[in-house]
């Protein structure tokens, strides 16, 4: 169903959950957010002492609490009803469809090129850290974005290719490490609302909303391969360290 709509249909949808949810929070004095904040403090002291009988007591009242809670939100309703509503209509839609049987052509006027798909070294993830294959491994361009986590790029176990290979990798919260060889040179642009960074020895301690670009000195001069990183972080550090 949801990969029929457009992305500003989807764009609108969010904008206006997230919208009732500011509503909720500024004129509701706090809607269901203090319970549900409330509910997940159950949650966590009755998992802390989940092995005795209150515990578990606590845990799950935690739980329908804050199920209750998420479900009294007036975000979350406005997204069921969409929901629904998007649903009743694609099924309506696909009901008065009707099937088309056309010939195959044999000229095309706009042939297919021919494409490999590549497996990317890292996924788009929410939560978790990743880090490169600890074995050799083929390199492949990155280009990420995560929420919570830390991301280790190895670039020692890898062989790079004559070129200027990229980095880039947008988060959240945590922090981003990457290995660089000796022999290779390298470009750095980052930047951070909080955090820190420790990049081939310059340190950073306090990032506030702030941006660093940093180069190797042969970078505009040296031939392939090198490597440009980009990285962008909410909160969180960056190391950028040989190997």
């Amino acid at each position: 169903m949801f990969h029929r709509l457009s992305t500003d249909m989807l764009n609108l949808i969010m904008i206006i959950g997230v919208a009732l949810f500011i509503i909720e929070i500024a004129f509701f004095h706090g809607g269901m957010l203090f319970p549900a904040l409330f509910a997940v403090l159950m949650i966590y002291v009755g998992r802390k002492y989940f092995y005795q009988m209150w515990g578990k007591i606590i845990f799950w009242l935690g739980v329908v609490s804050l199920v209750f809670s998420i479900l009294n939100m007036m975000a979350v309703r406005f997204l069921l009803v969409a929901g629904i509503v998007l649903f009743i209509h694609d099924y309506w839609k696909t009901r008065h469809d009707v099937t088309q049987i056309q010939p195959i052509l044999t000229y095309d006027d706009n042939p297919e090129e021919p494409l490999e798909q590549i497996k990317p070294l890292f996924n788009h993830q929410l939560f978790g850290d990743q880090k490169t294959d600890e074995r050799v491994y083929k390199w492949r361009d990155i280009n990420i974005h995560g929420g919570i986590g830390n991301r280790i790029v190895d670039l020692s176990n890898t062989v790079l290719p004559n070129d200027t290979i990229v980095v880039s990798i947008r988060h959240v919260l945590g922090k981003i490490e990457v290995y660089v060889p000796y022999e290779v040179e390298v470009s750095i642009q980052h930047s951070a609302v909080f955090g820190r960074a420790n990049i081939f020895g310059k340190k950073h301690w306090k990032l506030m909303n702030q941006s660093l670009i940093y180069q190797t000195k042969e970078y505009d001069n040296v031939a392939n391969p090198r490597v440009k990183i980009i990285t962008s972080l909410f909160s969180g550090d960056i190391e950028v360290k040989r190997i």
